[in-house]
């Protein structure tokens, strides 16, 4: 994907969202912006548990995690913005519930989708999915092979204690797309509760038709006393394309988690999770 003004598209092409940040070598740390308070990061091993049953315990948890939210309806609000400095001046934006037909079927309802007004960068099928499926992004014990995983520490975030890893796909495989950055466990849970990075690999084939992606932060919070669900993204780059720099901003809120009322049963730590009142908080802007 490229500038609009770098060739001619059909009408009928995807507008997308085209964003460049050159792939990094694994492990390579990326400047964290996260709006949580950090503490110090304490590079001694987990005490009382090693490391490697640290990395089984959360991928289980996590593959727990995405069954259950498979089974939650939530709204999910996805704004980006291009920036002349701090100005927007092209703006996308899509407001849909993820619901369940009357046959139980998971469905996606658009509640409010103004006219685009992005002009400087295009959209792609791959951000739309980065979007809904890896922004959010999951480890599980299905997926955990594929990665390199590497133990940093331990930090404080906010009031939790977590273990802190780096995270890069192992090799590139067909068009499959990957996480690749660092993530913060719950040393309590044992689930995943922010996440820094992005999803690779980028595209840069040739002038004029890159499809690259910035580098964001999500931020889950506990929902329903057990699953610490994704709440809210944020991605904030100045992108270089081979034709020039663009300067962007995405917001994602995830809100109004409840879990879906099916005969369907959810289980956590092999217990069915009973039904509770939903969690709605998000980070701020």
């Amino acid at each position: 994907m490229n500038h609009p003004s770098q060739s001619l598209l059909p009408k009928s092409s995807w507008l997308c969202l085209a964003l460049v940040l050159t792939v990094l070598a694994p492990f390579i740390l990326m400047s964290h912006n996260a709006g949580a308070q950090q503490g110090a990061l304490d590079k001694s091993e987990p005490k009382d548990i090693t490391v490697q049953e640290v990395i089984k315990r959360f991928s289980t948890k996590e593959k727990e995690f995405k069954e259950a939210r498979d089974h939650y309806t939530y709204r999910q609000d996805v704004k980006v913005m291009t920036l002349d400095g701090d100005t927007p001046d092209g703006n996308y934006q899509q407001v849909f519930d993820v619901t369940f037909d009357d046959k139980g079927r998971r469905i996606k309802n658009v509640v409010f989708s103004p006219q685009p007004s992005l002009q400087r960068i295009m959209m792609t099928e791959e951000d739309f999915d980065d979007i809904e499926n890896r922004l959010p992004f999951v480890l599980t014990s299905d997926e955990i092979g594929e990665y390199d995983i590497l133990y940093v520490g331990q930090q404080k975030q906010d009031e939790l204690d977590t273990y802190v890893f780096d995270v890069a796909p192992k090799q590139i495989v067909g068009k499959k797309r990957y996480f690749q950055g660092r993530i913060w466990v719950d040393n309590h849970d044992f689930q995943i509760v922010e996440t820094f990075g992005k999803t690779v690999p980028d595209n840069k084939k040739k002038k004029g038709q890159e499809n690259l992606f910035p580098k964001f932060t999500t931020w889950r919070e506990q929902i329903d006393g057990q699953y610490w669900f994704p709440t809210y993204t944020r991605a904030e780059d100045t992108l270089e394309f081979s034709g020039g720099g663009v300067k962007i901003r995405e917001i994602i809120k995830y809100t109004n988690y409840r879990r879906f009322g099916s005969k369907s049963k959810i289980t956590y730590e092999g217990q069915e999770v009973k039904k509770a009142e939903p969690g709605t908080d998000q980070k701020p802007q």
